[in-house]
């Protein structure tokens, strides 16, 4: 692939002015596209409409990843320094495993998961060396914003067109960066004002009418969304580079070194109680803060610790009126808050020279590991708010996002123990600690979790059920549902929201109505498809067994 970066020429000045020179901007980058390129990207347009355009995800966002994955590995020079970086094959993975889990499951996090995946696929083919995940991401995201419009800029009018044809087109493509500004401040001012809304909606209705009379087998959302896959498929086949973030990043290191320009003398000075004084401690002045700080707060969460323990950890039962979802939510926040502030608090003071200061660093060292390992003795209190939450109330999506964020709270401990005791930087451990969010997110777009919860759920000893959030799920829960319908029955307190968003309670009866009329609704809806763009073999498992169910009644 050629960059299409363009270098700025110098041109002489005119006659008369010997010996001078003026810097010109050249013309306007120009975009070259290999021959390759310019084949798969209308194929690559036409794939998209043909796999998206009326159809839910499912084998549609593993065939289009394989054609994005494959035509990068082809577009790719054999000797290229992508091809050896772990990262850009971890993203390989991640894309094609993810678009598995989309086959498999048709999850909302396997979707996520697949389309960070691309883009950090993306993201390191368009700068190699890139070692953090979210500047790969981002990366990806200012290629891609570019490669369209690029690519419409640098389409040419067939040689054989006469001079107005050639000059319509000229202005056909001029016009393409004001309808996209008009078409933002349209969708602002439709969401702002509603009588503005009626009215293009009205007009956009009388557009897409006379388009259907002229192209009826084209209407006016289908060619947006043809647009939509042109601008995909370009952001994911040309790479525009990207420079930004990666030289931003090659200022990092992965440990600390000494900066001898920001020690202080230790001579005699005198008193100076300027803001600059003040912000240049010494390494004696930064290490008693240091201590002081640390044996404070390690005192503070001692005796917050040796609470939670004798309350929480052994025999905690709590009393017919204590507000369990309160005690979760409040506390749960604040704690983690605190986790956080302990972890900002440990880098700052790591940061720079102290991480060299011999005669107190031995101190410091195990005055954070105690401080550490104290907030991972918080974090598991903050675990076993969240069980006993799940306990007694069941399983919810926050709940279990509150499991795994606490996994990477433990990882990100881990890492601060690293930086204390290896000298690492901050960029290591934001490094580290990136990928074991991606590592969370390739976790979380496996898991069948919507089918987990329900089964938690619909069990016996739980005396309060929302079977409203039940029902709300996706339709692979229904076969789950029904199995357990005679559950639902004994359960003594059932709820849903209402149509003002209001929690009501409801009979056993009602329930039992609305799981029947969301099972019909689905099969009404499933019955007129049949395509296989979204098939998902959850959806198939679905089917089956309501159909199983509606044939032997």
């Amino acid at each position: 692939m050629e960059d299409t970066a363009q270098p700025i020429n110098s041109w002489p000045l005119p006659a008369g002015q010997p010996g001078t020179t003026a810097t010109v901007p050249a013309p306007a980058p120009r975009l070259s596209l290999t021959l390759a390129q310019k084949v798969l990207l209308p194929l690559g347009t036409l794939l998209f409409d043909g796999l998206f355009w009326l159809h839910p995800a499912g084998v549609n966002m593993l065939v289009y990843t394989l054609f994005v994955v494959g035509a990068q590995l082809y577009l790719l020079p054999r000797h290229a320094a992508v091809r050896r970086s772990g990262y850009f094959w971890l993203a390989v993975a991640g894309s094609l495993f993810s678009a598995g889990m989309v086959v498999l499951y048709g999850s909302g996090a396997a979707m996520l998961a697949n389309m960070a995946s691309v883009a950090l696929m993306l993201g390191y083919v368009n700068q190699s060396h890139l070692k953090l995940l979210l500047y790969a991401y981002l990366t990806a995201v200012g290629s891609a914003a570019q490669a369209g419009l690029l690519v419409l800029a640098g389409l040419r009018a067939p040689r054989n067109l006469g001079p107005g044809a050639r000059r319509g087109w000229f202005y056909a493509r001029l016009l393409l960066v004001p309808l996209g500004i008009a078409g933002a401040f349209h969708v602002l001012f439709a969401v702002a004002n509603p009588v503005y809304a009626e009215f293009s909606g009205r007009a956009l209705d009388q557009l897409g009418e006379w388009l259907s009379w002229l192209l009826p087998e084209v209407s006016l959302p289908h060619l947006f969304f043809l647009l939509l896959g042109f601008l995909l498929t370009a952001g994911g086949l040309v790479v525009v580079p990207v420079y930004m973030f990666a030289d931003h990043e090659s200022r990092f290191g992965e440990f600390v070194r000494r900066q001898r320009d920001r020690v202080a003398s230790f001579g005699v000075r005198r008193p100076d109680f300027s803001l600059k004084r003040f912000r240049s401690l010494d390494l004696r002045k930064e290490f008693l803060a240091a201590t002081a700080v640390f044996g404070l707060v390690n005192l503070l969460l001692l005796v917050v610790n040796i609470i939670d323990i004798n309350w929480l950890w052994f025999g905690f039962v709590p009393a017919p009126d204590f507000d369990l979802a309160q005690f979760v939510h409040e506390g749960t926040y604040v704690l983690i808050f605190s986790i956080l502030l302990a972890m900002g608090i440990v880098l700052w003071f790591f940061r720079r020279n102290l991480n060299f200061y011999e005669p107190g660093l031995p101190w410091l060292r195990w005055g954070a590991t105690v401080w550490v390992g104290q907030n991972a003795v918080l974090a598991a209190s903050v675990g076993l708010r969240n069980y006993y939450y799940i306990l007694h109330s069941g399983l919810a999506y926050k709940r279990v996002g509150v499991c795994f964020f606490l996994l990477l709270v433990f990882f990100g401990l881990a890492t601060v123990l690293l930086k204390v005791w290896q000298r690492r930087s901050t960029y290591s451990l934001i490094r580290l600690n990136s990928l074991a969010v991606y590592a969370v997110v390739l976790l979380l777009a496996a898991g069948n979790w919507e089918i987990w919860i329900a089964r938690y759920n619909l069990q016996p000893h739980f005396r309060r059920l929302d079977i409203g959030f039940l029902l709300s799920m996706p339709p692979r829960v229904l076969p789950t549902l029904l199995e357990r319908r005679a559950v639902i029955d004994q359960v003594p307190s059932l709820s849903s929201d209402n149509e003002y968003g209001t929690t009501v309670s409801i009979s056993a009866a009602e329930a039992q109505r609305l799981l029947d009329a969301t099972a019909r609704a689905y099969q009404e809806r499933s019955a007129g498809y049949s395509a296989w763009q979204g098939w998902t073999y959850a959806g198939w498992l679905t089917k089956q067994e309501l159909k199983r169910r509606t044939t032997t009644r």
